[in-house]
């Protein structure tokens, strides 16, 4: 078969060194634990989280340690490169929770000397008391939800703590930890790019190594959904937002922390290695409700899903180790499909014997591309390819949702 590479443009000079793919190949393993439960639910969150009165929490404990124990057998000897506590906010888990199932990790499969535990926070004085005790239990980074840094938008986006809240939880966290991150979302109602500008001048003063940065969405099934809709709000029109996007990726450049994914930011090295393993196509294991799992077990990919419902997945896990329905194993198409969809978030792109292991199934996996749709792609300035792999560019991330299907042949 000719080799489908030659119809790429060669634009080695430009194409910066893509990652590399699938972590699973080396028996890596990242484990993130979903913890649904917050104080208040934000207007903005379709994420699967829920307000509680109580919890009982040994129940839940037990079921994340039983968990544990079910994944490792199905998933011996690999090596643990990174846990990750979502939510929902795990902050509010005691940190004799998080001990535990780091502990369970720890005896049920080798962890990395260099593994990466991330905690995420929220910047409440009851969460920020914690960090010590989480630093204790074995977590060596955070994430917090800062949102914005100025109370009137923290109120609008229906954020529990004030700005003067969220500056300490960061300085809190930088004398805990070595490693530390937080989110701030833009582009939101009324918000003018000088002041975005401003906010992310304060952002990066507070900033150790890595932000996230976000755009506001409106998400259906939320309470923004129903009040954008009614006219309530409104967020910037498409070419503004775009003009939002470009603003902070340059801005942030400027300050040494440049993008190296879509939303997120960081000096070189200081990349978060969890995501690093989503956006590389690596093998994961989701434990707790709603979460989420990649796992590759005799070279073939699997999908896992548990069930969303708190009490039915506490129930269940706490009696079998899963609330997981079986899932066929994923086709190669859809392997290519997910491997490209995830390495085209990152700045550096993705190597095309990458994509090939990641699709599985021996031959190129550029045979699910449509080449005449990615020259058009590349002419309009939104990739670049080249012999080694492709990646979009700056505008092209921007428009990364609707390029994927187009430059992809239908299954």
């Amino acid at each position: 078969m000719p080799s489908e590479r030659r119809l790429c443009k060669k634009l080695s000079s430009t194409l910066t060194n893509p990652a590399p793919l699938g972590a699973s190949e080396k028996g890596q393993l990242g484990v993130y634990i979903h913890w649904p439960f917050c104080l208040s639910k934000c207007p903005y969150c379709d994420f699967n989280s829920h307000v509680r009165e109580g919890i009982d929490e040994a129940a839940w404990r037990a079921a994340y340690v039983r968990s544990v124990e079910h994944y490792a057998q199905r998933l011996p000897g690999r090596q643990v490169r990174s846990i990750f506590f979502g939510g929902g906010t795990p902050s509010l888990m005691s940190p004799e929770t998080a001990e535990a199932i780091i502990s369970e990790i720890q005896k049920n499969w080798q962890v990395s000397n260099d593994v990466e535990i991330t905690l995420e926070a929220n910047p409440t004085s009851v969460e920020i008391e914690k960090f010590r005790a989480f630093q204790m239990a074995g977590v060596n980074r955070v994430s917090i939800g800062v949102q914005a840094l100025n109370d009137t938008d923290l109120k609008f986006l229906g954020r529990e703590h004030s700005a003067k809240e969220a500056i300490q939880a960061i300085e809190t966290a930088r004398k805990v930890f070595d490693r530390y991150s937080f989110d701030l979302i833009y582009a939101r109602p009324e918000q003018s790019l000088s002041a975005w500008e401003d906010e992310l001048a304060r952002a990066q003063d507070l900033a150790d190594s890595h932000l996230s940065l976000y755009q506001l969405t409106i998400e259906r099934n939320t309470p923004f959904y129903m009040s954008h809709e009614q006219g309530l709000f409104s967020i910037p029109e498409e070419g503004l937002a775009a003009d939002f996007y470009t603003l902070t990726q340059e801005v942030m450049e400027g300050y040494g922390l440049p993008a190296y994914e879509v939303s997120n930011h960081a000096r070189a090295g200081e990349e978060s290695r969890h995501n690093m393993i989503y956006w590389t196509y690596g093998d994961y294991v989701g434990i707790g409700p709603g979460a989420h799992g990649r796992i590759t077990i005799d070279g073939r990919k699997y999908p896992t899903r548990e069930h969303q419902a708190p009490d039915i997945w506490l129930d269940r896990a706490g009696k079998d180790g899963t609330a997981a329905k079986a899932e066929a194993s994923l086709s190669h198409y859809d392997r290519f499909m997910e491997a490209l969809m995830m390495g085209l978030r990152l700045r550096a792109g993705v190597r095309w014997e990458d994509l090939d292991r990641a699709a599985g199934h021996g031959e190129s996996a550029q045979v699910f591309l449509d080449h005449a749709k990615l020259q058009t792609v590349q002419d309009q300035g939104w990739a670049l390819c080249d012999d080694d792999g492709i990646a979009l560019t700056q505008e092209g991330r921007l428009r990364l949702n609707a390029l994927l299907p187009y430059i992809l042949k239908e299954a």
